[in-house]
């Protein structure tokens, strides 16, 4: 089993930067990558951005691509997700999540892909 908790959420105003961060426990020698997802409210949960657990080879969905940046901390076991120039549209419950399956041939980007997740942090953007 994986463990998955996400901190740092909060109120943030446009233009300002907030950093997520997901403390990873567990089996974490089984995991292949890691990603963060968002659901705003009334929408469907998205990909934001993922790495993969033993390389550093970033990905970013369109709408967060120059914003923000995906790390990862083997020390500490800590995947953070670094948001800037923040936008009223990136207000949602940002989710951890932990994909597995060692035999994708393209970086994972759907929810039915990752097989644990974390419970959520509320970020919120004010105009």
């Amino acid at each position: 089993q994986v463990q998955l908790v996400e901190s740092g959420g909060g109120l943030v105003q446009a233009g300002g930067s907030l950093t997520l961060s997901c403390a990873v426990s567990g089996r974490t020698f089984i995991i292949i990558n890691m990603a963060w997802f968002r659901q705003a409210p009334g929408k469907e949960r998205e990909f934001g951005a993922g790495i993969g657990w033993n390389d550093d080879t970033p990905y970013y969905a369109d709408s967060v691509k120059g914003r923000f940046t995906i790390s990862k901390d083997h020390i500490k076991n800590t995947v953070d997700l670094h948001m800037n120039s923040l936008k009223p549209e990136d207000t949602a419950v940002y989710y951890c999540a932990a994909d597995i399956d060692p035999k994708k041939m393209v970086f994972p980007t759907r929810v039915y892909e990752y097989d644990y997740w974390g419970q959520g942090t509320q970020v919120n953007v004010s105009s």
